[in-house]
């Protein structure tokens, strides 16, 4: 055929069209006579005659499903209520771990207030001076020492760092210091020391006389501060979204005061098993002992939730978020870290929220532990109406949780903020209207069967109920959202600075005005009324405060994306 086609092209071309038709029915003719053409070398013969119109079964257009596979949107993730597996994983874990720290935290602060209110020489003005020359200057020591530390340490190491000495402080106390108090006490030099001295020195000789219980009652602050504040919402405000905050953390205070009334009722089941010993046991130091055994197995699970969560969840999140690019901000030493928080409007309106509701409490909740002490002078029954608050505490605090998310969702981030001042100024007036008031109303009380002093008991334990329950369901979340959209840095340090100290600076500022109300008025009862005033000014600083943080948080919402709801409020959209 080569030789043919050599010497009568026309012919030969002719003759092989022909053959060509007939092989038209043959799939693979076309492709024979394309590399018969190619090897003799014919540039485009064969691919203008009626095989060109072949090559419509063009390979490039065979990717195109793929093309249109890819576009399309992906499968959306799997929903359970509404979110997805990653979210549950994160929250059900952080539920379990918040009711352990609160749980430990609510035996603490009952068994802190039996132990220094009820201890040999000391009362219930004991308070403001621990606060103010104890707590105060141990937690500006902590918030040094952890902003040191977390330049150094990975946050995970961080986290141990910190809880591990409550552990076993705690532990050790019940099981060494308690037992030994008698042994560790300077009881006859404070005696000696407080003949000389005078009463007017009463509450500082008292620290010294049981240090061993001011350094428990001090611990037991701190859990709140560190542990409470700023382990474990740091911790959460890492792993979480404004949308996410939003809708659980709410229901973390639901689990939360499941836990107040769980520990309540433990605090009260312990405070009653003195009646079951022999005269000569020490009942309350039983009751200790199982009280902190309860405290280091809570601490034990809160690290063995975070450790779980630290292996199983983090790592997913980290691969979640490394498509988004961060800023690299180098690190800040103490001392600037101090400096910029200052210069943050932002942050100085979170610390004016926080001082502020440490003042307004402690104006109230001194006033209301002398009458308590009054009326239970036994350190068990102490213990057992504690136990008995804590339990309605966690009750109505149940019940406002389930209000707050209706809140959140219908009123947003700044009637949430308002609620707690509001609350807290009207339930501290009415019980210093009852104090003042008691000689007035004791004919209608005694009708009742109440003397002024148990009504001044009981209003003041629903003062510190609804003003408690309120915070906890309410004023928390909206502290907690209000660092979500900061940098980490910032809020890391600004936590840190505003949980620890400013928490403690708060309750110190009010024990300080107190001890200069005592001092210059005589005792805490000519200075009721002084007090409430001074109560009405602090909540107006708050109430301002939390005004112009909203606005400074719905920009932040803005700026960053990261909206309560998940998707931008409609009043946004319309001023735009």
């Amino acid at each position: 055929m080569a030789s043919l086609l050599a010497g009568k092209p026309l012919m030969g071309g002719l003759k092989l069209q022909r053959s060509a038709k007939m092989a038209v029915p043959a799939v693979a003719v076309p492709r024979v006579a394309t590399a018969a053409a190619a090897r003799v070398g014919l540039k485009g013969g064969l691919g203008e005659r009626p095989f060109a119109p072949k090559p419509v079964e063009k390979k490039p257009l065979a990717p195109a499903p793929q093309a249109a596979s890819s576009d399309a949107p992906a499968p959306e993730p799997k929903k359970f209520l509404g979110f997805e597996p990653i979210t549950w994983a994160k929250i059900l874990p952080l539920g379990a771990m918040f009711f352990c720290i609160l749980f430990n935290y609510t035996i603490l602060r009952d068994t802190k207030d039996v132990l220094v209110v009820t201890a040999p020489g000391s009362g219930a003005e004991i308070i403001p001076f621990l606060k103010t020359w104890v707590n105060l200057p141990m937690a500006i020591g902590f918030t040094i020492m952890y902003s040191a530390l977390s330049n150094r340490l990975t946050s995970e190491a961080l986290f141990y760092t910190c809880i591990i000495p409550f552990i076993a402080f705690f532990g050790a106390f019940a099981a060494i210091m308690y037992p030994m108090r008698d042994a560790l006490h300077p009881t006859e030099f404070c005696q000696n020391l407080l003949e000389q001295m005078g009463p007017r020195f009463a509450g500082p000789i008292a620290i010294l006389r049981n240090w061993t219980f001011c350094l428990f009652y001090v611990m037991a602050e701190l859990w709140g501060s560190v542990v409470v504040s700023v382990l474990f919402w740091g911790f959460a405000n890492q792993i979480t979204t404004v949308e996410e905050a939003s809708q659980f953390y709410p229901l973390f205070g639901l689990g939360a005061n499941v836990a107040l009334i769980f520990s309540g009722q433990a605090v009260k089941y312990f405070s009653q098993v003195r009646a079951g010993l022999p005269p000569d046991v020490d009942g309350w130091g039983v009751s200790l002992n199982g009280l902190m055994g309860m405290v280091v197995i809570g601490g034990i699970l809160i690290m063995g939730i975070y450790f779980s969560l630290q292996r199983l969840v983090v790592p997913k999140l980290k691969s979640l978020r490394e498509g988004k690019k961060k800023k690299n901000k180098t690190k800040m030493s103490v001392g600037e870290s101090f400096a910029f928080l200052a210069q943050s409007s932002y942050i100085r309106d979170m610390a004016t929220l926080v001082v502020a509701y440490g003042i307004s409490i402690n104006l109230v909740e001194v006033t209301w532990k002398g009458k308590l002490k009054a009326q239970f002078p036994n350190p068990n029954d102490y213990s057992s109406f504690m136990g008995e608050f804590s339990t309605a505490t966690g009750t109505v605090t149940f019940t406002m949780m389930i209000l707050s998310r209706w809140i959140f969702k219908q009123f947003g981030w700044g009637v949430a903020a308002l609620i707690t001042p509001i609350m807290l100024l009207i339930t501290g007036l009415l019980f210093f209207t009852l104090v003042l008031a008691g000689d007035a109303v004791k004919p209608a009380l005694a009708a009742w069967g109440m003397t002024p002093l148990y009504a001044a008991v009981l209003v003041g334990a629903a003062q510190n109920v609804f003003s408690k329950s309120s915070k906890y369901s309410l004023f928390d979340p909206c502290k907690e959202m209000a660092y979500i959209p900061l940098e980490d840095e910032v809020k890391t340090k600004g936590k840190a600075a505003i949980d620890v100290i400013c928490n403690p600076l708060g309750k110190s500022g009010g024990a300080l005005i107190q001890q200069f109300m005592i001092i210059g008025l005589g005792s805490l009862a000519a200075s009721t009324p002084y007090l409430g005033a001074i109560l009405c000014v602090i909540i107006v600083a708050w109430i301002n405060a939390a005004a112009s943080l909203n606005k400074q948080f719905t920009a932040l919402q803005e700026e960053t994306g990261m909206y309560i709801t998940g998707e931008k409020p409609k009043s946004s959209e319309k001023k735009e």
